[in-house]
């Protein structure tokens, strides 16, 4: 089982417009809601895929409610943690004359610090059933920097692989804890290490403690610094559409292909031929599976093998953060 945690979960709210205009009104042809946020994504994904996966993480208020009853209508399944306040709400316009998205993301309720030890509590029980888990998306207001970091030792413990989608202070923290797979896209993995080399950026934030990193960069595909060597995988063509899905169809893949036991190549040419199709897919979650299947034969992978894998860094000093305070 894979288990997917989405701790600012939202409902997703889609417009669709013939053309973004700014300064003006715009007619709204199509309106969609529906359960969203990167680990129920990364959710949907993999169950369209045919992967039992579950998904948690916090909800609250009556836009929580409404995020668990399009789960149960999508028939994925759900061990969401209530909490006090109102999940929040994103909106994105798509305009579908281009292509493009234009995205607004609300902060998230604040999580005090009963609800998170009542989390991470149930967190511990669902990981012991799991083979890798997802951790994704950003951190509600109340939670700590490090509050992924935790998860990752709880998540290591049990015995799972984890692979970690986040940015900013979130990200830096939990590379203490070693997760064994980040994703971050280009524009984060320049804020998080200042370097604009994309290559660069990998290898500091792999000698900084994540095991394995696969850096998107849209159109140009996914690059990757592993224990075994370096990847690079580029799709086939250059797709126009909503690109909002497609780190996180990209994630499902890195996930499922882990929880097979797969080759990093292989993971990575399932990963870009999985997102490019979501490009294709008018909402985050979709996918294309005509294009998915043509992709998965047409992407190409360069890999550079190390001679030798690297040394283990040394044991951290730490123990889990089963409840780390809220600020």
């Amino acid at each position: 089982m894979i288990l997917t945690v989405t701790l600012n979960a939202a409902l997703d709210v889609t417009y669709f417009v013939d053309e973004v205009t700014p300064h003006t009104s715009h007619r709204v042809e199509r309106t969609v809601e529906r359960a969203g946020g990167k680990g129920i994504n990364v959710s949907r994904v993999l169950a369209a895929l045919g992967h039992p996966v579950l998904a948690t993480g916090l909800v609250g208020g009556t836009t929580g409610q409404s995020v668990r009853e399009d789960l149960r209508a999508a028939g994925l399944r759900d061990a969401l943690v209530p909490v006090l306040g109102e999940s929040r709400r994103t909106v994105t316009v798509v305009s579908q004359r281009s292509g493009d998205a234009t995205v607004f993301n609300q902060a998230g309720p604040h999580v005090d610090l009963r609800s998170w030890a009542e989390f991470t509590r149930r967190y511990a029980e669902l990981v012991g059933q799991a083979t890798v888990v997802v951790l994704a998306g950003s951190l509600p207001p109340g939670l700590p920097d490090d509050a992924y970091a935790g998860l990752v030792e709880t998540a290591r413990a049990a015995g799972a692989v984890t692979v970690l989608d986040t940015s900013g202070p979130a990200l830096l923290a939990a590379l203490a804890a070693r997760p064994d797979v980040i994703k971050p896209n280009a524009a984060e993995i320049i804020d998080a290490t200042g370097r604009s080399d994309l290559a660069q950026a990998a290898a500091e934030l792999q000698a900084r403690g994540a095991r394995a990193v696969a850096a998107s960069d849209g159109p140009r595909g996914l690059y990757a610094v592993t224990r075994d060597g370096r990847h690079r995988a580029v799709p086939p063509a250059r797709l126009r559409g909503n690109p909002t899905g497609a780190g996180d169809a990209c994630v499902a893949a890195l996930a499922a292909g882990l929880a097979a036991g797969l080759p990093w190549p292989e993971i990575l040419r399932e990963a870009v031929a999985l997102s490019a199709a979501a490009v294709a897919a008018p909402l985050a979650g979709d996918f294309d599976r005509v294009l998915y299947e043509q992709f998965r034969t047409e992407v190409s992978v360069e890999t550079t093998l190390l001679a030798a894998p690297p040394l283990e860094p040394a044991p951290l000093e730490t123990t889990p953060l089963e409840t780390p305070p809220c600020p």
